[in-house]
């Protein structure tokens, strides 16, 4: 499993810009997909972007299509979450994870087994 820690979050106004980073520590980190959830009180955890271990393709959930960016550093083992145009609904915590096998590229959240402590954004209207 990666160990993972999540920065960057933080409040912004609506139509702001956020960049989330995600540190993971661990053996063969360049073999993992990595993913983006976020999480509000009362709802389930909600996936909203993963990005394989290449780096070269990428699912984004249609809450956030075209608005947010997901890259990543297979040098540095990071992986970042460029968040533009925020929007109120966009408050959550955010979680940076890791599924439980290396080259699996899966948006189902039981699948996802190494998991940060999460980063709260909060979006103002």
């Amino acid at each position: 499993q990666l160990q993972i820690h999540e920065s960057g979050g933080g409040t912004v106004q609506a139509g702001g810009s956020l960049r989330l980073s995600c540190a993971a520590s661990g053996l063969s980190f360049s073999e993992y997909a990595m993913a983006w959830f976020r999480q509000t009180p009362g709802k389930e955890r909600e996936v909203i972007t993963v990005i394989n271990w290449l780096g070269d393709n990428t699912y984004y959930a249609d809450s956030v299509k075209g608005r947010f960016t997901v890259s990543r550093d297979n040098a540095k083992n990071t992986v970042h979450l460029e968040m533009n145009s925020l929007k109120p609904e966009d408050t959550a915590v955010y979680y940076c994870a890791a599924p439980g096998s290396t080259r699996l590229f899966t948006i189902i959240p039981d699948r996802y087994q190494s998991w940060g402590q999460g980063t709260q954004v909060t979006v103002s209207s």
